[in-house]
């Protein structure tokens, strides 16, 4: 499972699962998760480089759980969903906010403002077993040495079991695949990016 990059077959976002998020982009608290996918092709190891498309004045990124599924899920009740995962990983949701703003306003998928190569970038996996709650660990975000974000996975709208249900509910996860929980905050980069370091700290 340490190789999730090679293994999984799929990304699956949720949007807007802290309330703080949701109201500083102007959106409603949701009242069910709001998914959304990436392709694995998207991925971008541990010391790798972002790609910052030059027509990209400006991105945002998000600092996010990951969960990563240790075998076939299809259906899962939310009381033996912890059962389905293999581990936890360190994950950056990075998006072209400009782009998507425009994408949305036409009603088109948001692919092209998320997806593109090394827009995820993710750590290696963490053991299940090290990690006592998924609800009680501290994220925090640094670019160029100085903390960025900083956020609670105790302030999730939707948890990780109920997220593992919901999602497998409408498609079957396979060993590998991975949930990005949301962020707590998001924040504007541009090109003079140099390194991002992403921490988390819990029991």
């Amino acid at each position: 499972m340490a190789k999730l990059i090679e293994m999984g077959t799929k990304i699956i976002c949720v949007g807007r699962n802290y309330a703080n998020h949701a109201k500083e982009l102007g959106n409603p608290i949701p009242k069910e998760p709001v998914l959304f996918m990436k392709p694995t092709s998207s991925y971008l190891p541990n010391g790798g480089t972002i790609l910052i498309p030059p027509s990209m004045e400006h991105l945002h990124y998000e600092a996010e759980l990951a969960v990563v599924i240790s075998k076939k899920a299809r259906d899962v009740p939310e009381s033996s969903a912890m059962d389905f995962i293999a581990g936890y990983a360190l994950g950056l949701d990075m998006t072209a906010r400009e782009l998507q703003s425009s994408i949305k306003a036409a009603g088109l998928p948001w692919l092209l403002a998320k997806g593109q190569d090394t827009f995820t970038p993710i750590s290696e996996m963490i053991p299940k077993s090290a990690v006592s709650d998924p609800h009680n660990l501290e994220l925090w975000l640094k670019v160029n040495g100085e903390i960025k974000q900083k956020g609670s996975t105790k302030d999730m709208i939707f948890s990780v079991p109920f997220l593992v249900s919901h999602i497998s509910s409408f498609v079957t996860l396979l060993e590998g695949d991975v949930i990005l929980t949301g962020a707590a905050l998001h924040y504007p980069i541009d090109n003079l990016l140099y390194e991002m370091k992403l921490m988390l700290y819990g029991t």
